[in-house]
């Protein structure tokens, strides 16, 4: 189901949904906390309980490669509260992008990207997928009418960030979503930043959502884990479309299944059986057990964090060696007005990007800061911070990190739960020592 339903068939909210959804607590052992299956494989009834498994005539576990009942939880849990149709888990971040680009595209074709995304993201479409034979176009993600003369009859998707990291910026969705639609293009929007509990992609007509469960969900820098969330939006958009044939085709590796033929989520059915079956990067049952804990703390984490946030922003701003603040929750920041249109209590969750004089000045911060760790990590407890030009985006050139908007003199913090008065007096002694 795409929505968890109470008896009355009323949706509930996300704090309900992120600790009942996905989970009968009634059923076998009557266990309270969902269990950890660490099981590799699973017996079958008999050999053609065995046969009508791998010929999808009926659902059920063989490996844990595809399926586990631990990580199921966490995906019919995780898809509800992002409202959407399913979810697919994945062992990172980085595979659950890698999957869903090459869900859609294939050798000769090509997808077009925002220029100011990750570091590792850009390397990834820029370099991996080139040796692939799949192309890259990237646009100014602060005028999106650039996307309409990047399409061709290749194109196979459009992807960006709802809150870019490290330059903390917010692209306007629904102007995104329509040249998309126009052309019949899957969207794909990284949402890790944000988290469902800020901004849901699904609800502003984007098709698909990936994320790195490492960050917020987790919360805690305890585990490595991806998340891909497919809409109905996708699977009527893929039906038929030219752009997609492999979906409208018999698939030759799967006894000529057609998927667009099954009543099943297509973006999703294709990841699972095509491509964790191929490539195997999936979770293992400890980490979506571990995932699963954090999603039941998401709402109240994500709200501390951006209220935190905010406070030191504030802070920063205000500061005279501070050039500026790259945090959409001030009203001085040029998305505040996005912010306030998308975003879940006009919050933007707990990443703060500020310049400074130079790169000199830039790493002595990183070196003075007390409280805060240099980790390349976001999402945890514990305030990070990070240099991006010389970590997380160090594989990009000097020409790459200009379009992107991140300067040799740009410092990146993940504000934690700690107070924010000891955080903003660590950051005083740092910046003025």
């Amino acid at each position: 189901l795409s929505i968890y339903q109470n008896k009355k068939g009323e949706d509930m909210q996300n704090e309900t949904l992120a600790i009942h959804a996905g989970y009968d607590k009634k059923a076998g052992e009557k266990t309270m906390a969902v269990p950890i299956y660490q099981s590799t494989a699973y017996a079958f009834n008999n050999a053609e309980h065995a046969a009508n498994l791998f010929a999808l005539k009926e659902l059920g576990n063989i490996y844990s490669r595809l399926t586990n009942p631990t990580t199921a939880v966490l995906e019919a849990r995780f898809a509800a509260y992002d409202e959407a149709l399913a979810a697919v888990a994945t062992a990172s971040g980085s595979s659950a992008i890698f999957y869903s680009i090459i869900n859609l595209a294939a050798a000769g074709e090509n997808f077009i990207a925002a220029n100011n995304l990750y570091g590792g993201t850009t390397a990834l479409f820029s370099y991996t997928l080139k040796r692939l034979g799949i192309e890259v176009r990237y646009f100014d993600p602060t005028n999106p009418s650039e996307i309409e003369k990047l399409i061709d009859d290749k194109t196979r998707a459009i992807f960006f960030e709802s809150l870019s990291n490290p330059t903390i910026e917010i692209v306007d969705f629904e102007k995104i979503v329509a040249i998309a639609d126009k052309y019949g293009i899957l969207t794909i929007c990284d949402n890790t930043v944000a988290t469902p509990a800020l901004f849901k992609p699904i609800k502003v007509g984007i098709d698909i959502a990936v994320y790195s469960t490492s960050k917020y969900v987790c919360g805690q820098g305890l585990g490595i884990g991806g998340m891909m969330v497919d809409s109905e939006k996708a699977t009527a958009k893929i039906k038929a479309n030219p752009r997609y044939p492999h979906f409208n085709e018999p698939d030759p590796s799967y006894h000529g299944l057609v998927y667009a033929a099954t009543p099943f989520p297509l973006f999703a059915l294709r990841a699972r059986i095509a491509l964790l079956r191929d490539i195997g990067a999936a979770p293992s049952p400890f980490n979506s057990w571990l995932f699963i804990q954090g999603l039941e703390t998401l709402a109240l984490r994500i709200k501390a964090h951006s209220e935190k946030a905010l406070e030191v922003a504030k802070f920063l701003e205000s500061h005279p060696k501070v050039k500026s603040v790259k945090y959409p929750g001030l009203s001085s920041h040029r998305d505040n007005a996005l912010l306030k249109k998308y975003f879940t209590d006009k919050m933007a969750s707990g990443l703060i990007s500020f310049e400074v004089e130079s790169y000199e000045e830039a790493k002595k911060i990183v070196d003075s800061v007390k409280l805060f760790t240099p980790v390349v990590n976001i999402g945890d407890s514990k305030s990070l911070i990070t240099h991006p030009a010389s970590t997380t985006h160090s594989q990009l050139s000097k020409e790459e990190l200009k379009v992107a908007g991140i300067g040799e003199s740009l410092v990146r913090l993940s504000i934690g739960l700690e107070s924010p008065v000891d955080l903003i007096e660590d950051l005083k002694a740092a910046i003025e020592g």
